[in-house]
C-alpha cells in the first residue's frame, strides 16, 4: 500500500473523467484519474453487444480527434467509442492509473484538501472530481417478487439474445435502450411486450439533417432546466440500423405487443397503467413539435432545405394501443424473461455526507460542489440537456477546469504554493 499527493484527484476515466483530465492539462494543473477497471469500462461490459451510438459520429466526440473508421454521419459500435476513448487519453497523455477502486473521500481537519482511500494506498489531494456520472447503480423497480420465479435482468447485464431464458419476453422501458432491445428480441424469433411510458420521440433526421443538429440550431441542447414534470422523461432515439426514427407504430406491426407502464403483481396478473396511449400520443406531440419548429427555422432563415411532408403523417394506431392490455398471466402469455430498460441511478456514498442532499444526491451549482474543493461531472443537466452526452460533458469540464483555476489563483495569493508534486510514477 502507498501514500501520494497531488492537487487534482479525478475518479473515473469514463467521458467525464478524460473531458476533465483534458481541460486540467490545458491549464497545466497537476492531476491524477483513477480508474476502478478499464478505460471506458462500461461501454465494454455493460452495453449489449449489437449496441451503437445514439448520435452520429460528427457529434458525439470530442474537439480534436475523429472516430476512427466511422464515417462522420455514421454511429459508430460500443467498441469503437471505448477505442475511442482509449485513443483520446493516449493523444493527451492523460496521467490515469486504471484498477484502482476510490472507497472513500474525507475532509482534513485542519489542512487543505482532502484524504482519499483507495484499494492502491492514500492520495492527499487538494480537490477532488467525482467524474463517475449519475448512471452507476442500475435501477430494478420492486414489481415483481422473486418468488414468481421470473428470470430478471437490467438492460446493463443483457448482451445478445441467446443469453435468455426460452420463451417471450418483457422488455420494460421505452427509451433508446428498450426499444433497441426489445427490437433485436423480436428479430431473434421470441414474442416480446414492450412496456411504454412517457417519452420524447424526436425524428432521426427530418428534411436532410439529423435531430441533434436541429436540436442545436433550435438552442434545445441549450436549455438549462428540463420542462417541468419532465425531469426524468426518456428519450426514444436509436441509431441502431442505420439509424431510423423510432415508431412504435411500426415497432407494433413487427408483432412486439405494447402496453403501459407495468405496475405490478396482483391475483397472479401482471398490472398495466391504461396510460400507453396518452404515452404514445404525447411522444406524437413531441415528435410534431420539432418538425414544426424546424419547419419555421427553415422558412426564418430562408433556406432551401428538401422538402418532407410525409414526416408529419402518422399511421392509425395498432389495436394493442386502442384496446390495450390491462393484465397478463405471465405463465399464460409464455413469458420467461423481463429485461428492465429502467435506468440507473446514483452511487456516491464514497463522498462526504455534507456533499449530498438527504438523497444521496450531489448538491452543486452547475458541478461545483456544496463542500469547497469538491466537483461533480457527468451529471445529467449539470448545466444543460446536453450535459450527460459525449460533446456536453466537454463543456461542463471546461467550466469546472476554470473553477479550479480560479480556486488556485486564490490560495497563490496567501502564498500557497500553486501544485503539489505527485511523489509516485504513474501508469496508464
Amino acid at each position: 500500500m502507498s501514500s501520494e499527493e497531488i492537487e487534482v484527484l479525478v475518479v473515473g476515466a469514463g467521458q467525464a473523467g478524460l473531458a476533465m483530465s483534458a481541460q486540467l492539462t490545458e491549464r497545466g494543473i497537476p492531476h491524477l484519474v483513477l480508474e476502478r477497471a478499464r478505460i471506458a469500462e462500461k461501454w465494454r461490459s455493460e452495453r449489449w453487444d449489437s449496441l451503437v451510438a445514439n448520435g452520429p459520429a460528427w457529434h458525439d466526440r470530442f474537439p480534436g480527434l475523429e472516430i476512427a473508421g466511422v464515417d462522420p454521419a455514421g454511429f459508430a459500435t460500443k467498441e469503437q467509442v471505448a477505442d475511442y476513448f482509449v485513443e483520446y487519453a493516449a493523444m493527451t497523455s492523460a496521467p490515469i492509473r486504471t484498477g484502482v477502486e476510490v472507497l472513500s473521500v474525507e475532509r482534513n481537519v485542519g489542512r487543505l484538501g482532502f484524504t482519499v482511500t483507495t484499494s492502491d494506498g492514500t492520495i492527499e489531494a487538494r480537490s477532488v472530481v467525482a467524474a463517475t456520472g449519475a448512471f452507476q447503480k442500475p435501477v430494478i423497480p420492486a414489481v415483481l417478487p422473486d418468488a414468481v420465479g421470473m428470470e430478471q435482468i437490467h438492460s446493463s447485464s443483457y448482451h445478445r439474445p441467446a443469453q435468455l431464458s426460452e420463451g417471450a419476453v418483457l422488455v420494460v422501458g421505452a427509451g433508446s435502450s428498450g426499444v433497441q432491445i426489445a427490437d433485436e428480441i423480436q428479430k431473434s424469433g421470441r414474442q416480446v411486450y414492450l412496456s411504454v411510458g412517457p417519452h420524447d420521440r424526436p425524428p432521426r433526421s427530418y428534411r436532410g439533417q439529423d435531430f441533434v443538429w436541429w436540436l442545436g440550431v433550435l438552442g434545445k441542447w441549450e436549455a438549462s432546466t428540463p420542462p417541468q414534470g419532465a425531469e426524468h422523461v426518456t428519450i426514444a432515439v436509436s441509431g441502431a440500423n442505420g439509424g431510423r426514427t423510432v415508431d412504435f407504430r411500426a415497432l407494433a406491426a413487427s408483432g412486439i405487443h405494447l402496453v403501459g407502464r407495468t405496475l405490478g403483481l396482483e391475483a397472479g396478473l401482471l398490472r398495466f397503467g391504461s396510460d400507453l396511449a396518452a404515452n404514445i400520443a404525447g411522444g406524437d406531440a413531441n415528435y410534431l413539435a420539432l418538425l414544426q419548429e424546424a419547419d419555421a427555422w427553415i422558412e426564418r432563415n430562408g433556406l432551401d432545405f428538401p422538402e418532407e411532408p410525409e414526416a408529419h403523417v402518422l399511421g392509425p394506431d395498432p389495436s394493442c394501443v386502442t384496446e390495450p392490455t390491462l393484465a397478463l398471466d405471465l405463465e399464460a402469455a409464455g413469458i420467461r424473461t423481463v429485461v428492465w430498460a429502467t435506468g440507473y441511478t446514483g452511487d456516491y456514498g464514497w463522498l462526504p455526507a455534507s456533499a449530498l442532499d438527504d438523497g444521496g444526491r450531489p448538491k452543486h451549482q452547475r458541478g461545483v460542489s456544496a463542500e469547497s474543493g469538491l466537483y461533480f461531472l457527468g451529471l445529467p443537466w449539470q448545466s444543460r440537456r446536453g450535459s450527460s452526452f459525449i460533446w456536453g460533458v466537454w463543456h461542463d469540464a471546461t467550466y469546472l477546469a476554470d473553477q479550479i483555476a480560479i480556486q488556485r489563483g486564490y490560495l497563490v495569493e496567501l502564498g500557497i504554493a500553486p501544485g503539489i508534486p505527485l511523489t509516485t510514477g504513474v501508469t496508464s
